[in-house]
């Protein structure tokens, strides 16, 4: 899929090294297609990263895909330098009169922090709000999953005992529905995260439906009965590296973590670890965008949310 994003974005140069077909506002501007609509709301420290990651994946499939890239107002970014951000980036606020076909809302290291406690708490609300009458589908990851399960159903997470790190089998539960088509039987997918909802508690909510899960990680792919909100509660779209600047910078600032399993080549970080999860997280987002996005939302954004 042609990914049609701003020149001068550094993610351009990056995955065009990679031969990953990204096209230029430019370019674009030069074709007549209806493009789908999407944004992301890129809640990760380094944003720039992400946005690589992110655009690699929506780059797997034939149609053009038209990204805007969100920020939360009045949130100061640490890590991400000002002048990306306001180049390359709009304000929520920006945005909220219009219609996207599909969203993206990326996880946040903010695992150990209460949810009331976030300071964005109140915005993030706003957003999920407005996107259930102003987007097809919304994609949420890792943190953003298991907040906007909080926010939508009330579900509390649990703090597990110590990180959950590294990259893990998961099974598919629900082989006919649409989002895993395609998928084995089992795959792996990097995990990262503090927090755990316990399997009973989604069974208490019948338009919750778990599509793959493993006994180490919980539940790991989830969607609500439309499809119009999907929950992620790991990170398939990190680099073959990302685990390892985890786990480095944590040893850094001395807390003791313990080695991701699964993820070194015989569990030894001097042999460097290995991609294993890449093939499924291609397939997720194709299928995302093909069979919740593309194949749900109008052909005229304006009538996004009429029946909502």
């Amino acid at each position: 899929m042609p990914i049609k994003v701003i020149d001068q974005l550094p993610a351009v140069e990056a995955l065009s090294a990679e031969n990953v077909f990204v096209m230029t506002e430019s370019r674009a501007q030069s074709q007549d297609i209806r493009p789908l609509k999407i944004a992301i709301l890129n809640l990760m420290p380094n944003k720039i990263a992400t946005e690589i990651q992110l655009l690699r994946l929506l780059a797997n499939s034939p149609l053009q895909v038209d990204v805007d890239l969100l920020r939360i107002d009045d949130h100061v970014s640490k890590n991400t330098p000002p002048s990306h951000l306001n180049c390359f980036y709009r304000y929520f606020s920006e945005v909220q009169q219009q219609k996207y076909d599909g969203l993206i809302i990326t996880g946040a290291p903010l695992g150990l922090v209460d949810y009331e406690d976030v300071t964005y708490w109140a915005q993030f609300g706003d957003i999920l709000r407005w996107a259930d009458h102003n987007v097809t589908s919304t994609l949420f990851l890792c943190w953003a999953a298991h907040a906007a399960l909080y926010q939508y159903y009330g579900l509390q997470r649990e703090i597990r005992g110590e990180k959950l790190s590294g990259v893990y089998w998961q099974q598919v539960t629900q082989p006919l529905c649409p989002l895993v088509r395609g998928f084995d039987d089992e795959f792996l997918v990097p995990h990262s995260r503090y927090a755990q909802v316990p399997k009973q508690k989604y069974q208490q909510h019948d338009d919750l439906h778990i599509l793959a899960e493993a006994d180490v990680t919980g539940a790991y792919l989830l969607q609500n009965s439309s499809g119009s909100r999907v929950f992620v509660t790991g990170h398939p779209e990190y680099d073959l590296t990302t685990l390892d600047e985890e786990y480095q910078r944590d040893l850094a600032a001395g807390l003791n973590p313990k080695l991701p399993e699964n993820y070194y080549r015989n569990n030894d970080p001097l042999q460097g670890p290995q991609k294993l999860w890449q093939s499924h997280a291609f397939l997720l987002f194709s299928n995302w965008l093909n069979y919740y996005v593309y194949q749900a939302t109008p052909f005229e954004l304006s009538q996004i949310g009429q029946s909502a």
